[in-house]
């Protein structure tokens, strides 16, 4: 049966890492289409960015790592807007290539830190008021929850934590009328993409190893569009492209034969080895040390 359709004209939507990519597009999407926008990101310019999108767009500027700075995100939220209907749990990492052998363990923590412990900090804060106007969460996954992650196996950890809070959520919350939608994308032309994929040449060359389907990008306008269509329709999922969707619905057969095929692939082992041996750095901060927040 088919549910009513989700009208964003007036909703209140929190929006993590929002300065940028896909958060940046998901903001301008929400209030193209008559929706209240508040943007939550680490850059201190965070205010003056909302504010020039104009009276329906609020900035302030947080940590998803902590979760007071959120509950006073989503305070601020109610105390402007009067109530909040909506969570985009963006902001998400991306740390430097590397195999796990030589991955600084400061990299693994920074980036579930963000990924996960922050997703679930941002769904904490706005819960009651997500219960109290049977709102929507959104959660933003990837193709590497299911792919192999050979390269960046933290990120592909954590979206794949991500789809398992998905999935349990949507269950907990479906007596109180909150829908959950976990968004799948592929690789989406932002600014971490550039940084993190396209200014590393072994990354290339690691990706050039692959079929050509799993190489197609999307731009973050798209991927922006197929979440505020998902909200409208308060769906689960959401795969873009969606020439994804049959590798997502047949994982359980496609992953095994891709895993034994990568296993022997004398290309990508070689590049893995390079990946292997070159060196890795961390910050004094003990972030690591091109890591990129996603928005």
């Amino acid at each position: 049966m088919s549910r009513p359709r989700y009208d964003l004209t007036g909703k209140v939507v929190l929006v993590t890492g929002g300065n940028g990519g896909i958060g940046a597009a998901t903001g301008r999407e929400v209030l193209g289409r008559g929706g209240r926008l508040v943007v939550a990101d680490l850059d201190p310019e965070t205010p003056r960015r909302a504010a020039a999108l104009g009276d329906a767009a609020l900035g302030c500027v947080a940590d998803v790592r902590d979760r007071s700075s959120l509950d006073e995100v989503v305070a601020r939220a109610v105390e402007r807007f009067g109530r909040l209907d909506v969570v985009v749990a963006n902001a998400g990492l991306l740390a430097r290539a590397a195999t796990l052998r030589n991955t600084p363990v400061a990299d693994v923590e920074a980036t579930l830190s963000v990924n996960v412990t922050g997703v679930v900090n941002t769904i904490g804060a706005g819960m009651e008021e997500l219960v109290r106007h049977r709102g929507q969460v959104v959660l933003i996954s990837s193709v590497f929850a299911y792919l192999n992650g050979m390269g960046t196996i933290p990120y592909a950890m954590s979206k794949a934590a991500v789809e398992q809070l998905g999935r349990g959520l949507r269950v907990e919350l479906a007596d109180h009328g909150v829908s959950v939608l976990t968004a799948y994308f592929s690789l989406v032309d932002t600014d971490m993409i550039r940084r993190g994929v396209d200014a590393d040449d072994v990354v290339l060359e690691l990706l050039s190893t692959l079929p050509a389907v799993m190489l197609e990008r999307v731009t973050a306008a798209s991927a922006a569009a197929a979440v505020a269509d998902g909200l409208e329709r308060r769906a689960v999922r959401v795969v873009h492209p969606r020439r994804w969707q049959p590798v997502s619905a047949l994982r359980g057969l496609l992953g095994p034969v891709l895993d034994d095929r990568f296993a022997t692939d004398r290309r990508i082992l070689d590049v893995l080895a390079r990946l292997d041996a070159r060196p890795t750095t961390t910050d004094r901060t003990g972030h690591p040390s091109n890591a990129d927040e996603m928005s």
